[in-house]
């Protein structure tokens, strides 16, 4: 059954517009809104969004109320999405609602209940907010949800960012409350005459948050009745380092990153093993990677280790390889080991996994073979057609061009210091049994255009 509200009386503006001109000189300070687009508003029901939803809509921007039922409160959770109507209705502010199964997308992704209404609360906010072309997503976090986060990620074991708390933007996400604390949240409400409802859950110390609001901060208190306010004031500090600090880590990245191409770089160990503090510069370089500060460590100590070891990143298809004097970080796919049967059909060279065309031409008197590794020219008379395109496999053999003994591609591609990421993305062309090409590197002599040659058949590859 869904309670009676207390009836919001006149709002008394005049009765705390400081904390309002604090909000607002935040907002401008930060850059966090601009007056001409519209601001979706996260709003529970619970006084922190209240607060948000009527100072906002009070400094003037145009406001879109949007409320997630997640369903795991049973009546409770009902009884918000009525009450959030509500205020949103007395304001004349646009309301917005969704309703999830929190339950279900939880089980299915294998998350906590937690992470699951958060994925599912910022997705929907970030589509409404393109929908409705807004400007930015405003929730209510405020200084003292700040200090438990900071806790939160000292407890769990954390570098400075995490240190800093939360951030007044986050993309599109801004928190305009980070300047004010709880205690005058809830001053402002009584003096407003805000009606709010309270969620039952919050007092439940089985949720991590909530273990460090109700107990860990209280005895933190005994020791120092102020200390949400120092550790407040240590975050900020912190930023401003972070700001600093990341700075400095941009410049090594640059002379430590090789880009080998759009999602994969390489990382020069001797020139990183050179910097100050070099474990948290390297976490940080692969940390927007994925790789968590535990597999950071791992790859740490295997630097100076033998090359082909892989690591992979946890929350990404990223992995680490170390290789010979380098660390190369690429992205992982699903390798094709499809056999494509190449004929003298120009169809059949056509959506391979690699570039290749093919042309077949007479062998006139001065006749010339292009030195070029894209480019390899074979006897056409010695070739059995179709040809095959394939990976090539442990124990496969050729003999390189101008040598006259077999070679087997393992160590071929030792003697060339080809990477394990390198090995897994050559392709061979093959004749039969026989290996032809590896494929933009080498072909097998036995099928290189001689003396007795009449026709040559041209194969170009071409680099993706």
């Amino acid at each position: 059954m869904i309670p009676n509200w207390r009836r919001e009386k006149k709002f008394n503006l005049q009765a705390n517009n400081g904390l309002i001109r604090n909000v607002q000189k935040y907002i401008e300070t930060k850059k966090l809104l601009s007056p001409e687009r519209p601001v979706i508003v996260g709003l529970s029901g619970g006084s922190d969004s209240v607060s948000l939803l009527f100072i906002l809509h009070k400094i003037g921007y145009q406001c879109i109320a949007a409320h997630c039922n997640f369903h795991l409160r049973g009546d409770e959770s009902d009884r918000d999405e009525a009450f959030c109507e509500k205020i949103a209705n007395e304001l004349n502010i646009k309301f917005l609602k969704t309703d999830f199964d929190t339950f279900g997308y939880a089980g299915s992704k294998r998350i906590s209940i937690e992470m699951a209404a958060r994925e599912l609360r910022y997705e929907w906010f970030e589509n409404i907010r393109q929908k409705y072309d807004a400007q930015a997503i405003a929730v209510a976090h405020h200084r003292d949800d700040s200090v438990e986060t900071m806790l939160l990620n000292l407890i769990r074991g954390t570098g400075i960012r995490g240190l800093s708390g939360m951030k007044p933007r986050n993309g599109h996400v801004v928190r305009p409350l980070l300047c004010v604390s709880h205690v005058e949240i809830l001053h402002f409400i009584e003096e407003q005459q805000l009606a709010f409802v309270s969620d039952s859950t919050n007092e439940s110390v089985d949720y991590k948050r909530n273990f460090v609001r109700h107990r860990l901060l209280p005895l933190m208190q005994e020791l120092n009745p102020a200390v949400s306010e120092a550790l407040a004031r240590t975050s900020k500090h912190l930023s401003e380092a972070e700001i600093i600090y990341l700075d400095a880590i941009e410049e090594m990245k640059a002379d430590l990153i090789e880009s080998i191409n759009e999602s994969d770089i390489q990382i020069d160990i001797k020139k990183l093993q050179q910097q100050p503090a070099y474990s948290s510069v390297l976490y940080e370089m692969l940390q927007p990677y994925g790789f968590s500060r535990e597999v950071t460590d791992k790859i740490l100590e295997a630097l100076d280790g033998v090359s082909g070891k892989e690591f992979f990143a946890v929350d990404s298809d990223y992995k680490a390889l170390k290789d010979r004097e380098k660390l190369i970080v690429y992205k992982d796919v699903q390798f094709d080991f499809t056999d494509y049967q190449l004929s003298e059909n120009e169809q059949d060279w056509k959506n391979l996994p690699v570039n290749l065309t093919f042309q077949k031409v007479s062998v006139e008197k001065h006749f010339e073979v292009a030195k070029d590794r894209c480019i390899a020219t074979f006897d056409y008379d010695k070739l059995v057609f179709p040809l095959v395109l394939r990976r090539w496999q442990p124990g496969d053999s050729f003999i390189p061009f101008g040598m006259t003994g077999k070679k087997k591609l393992s160590d071929y591609f030792t003697d060339h210091k080809l990477s394990v990421k390198d090995k897994a993305n050559v392709w061979i062309l093959c004749s039969g049994t026989e290996i032809i090409w590896i494929v933009g590197r080498r072909i097998d002599n036995r099928f290189r255009v001689g003396i007795t040659t009449k026709n040559a058949f041209i194969v170009n590859f071409f680099e993706k």
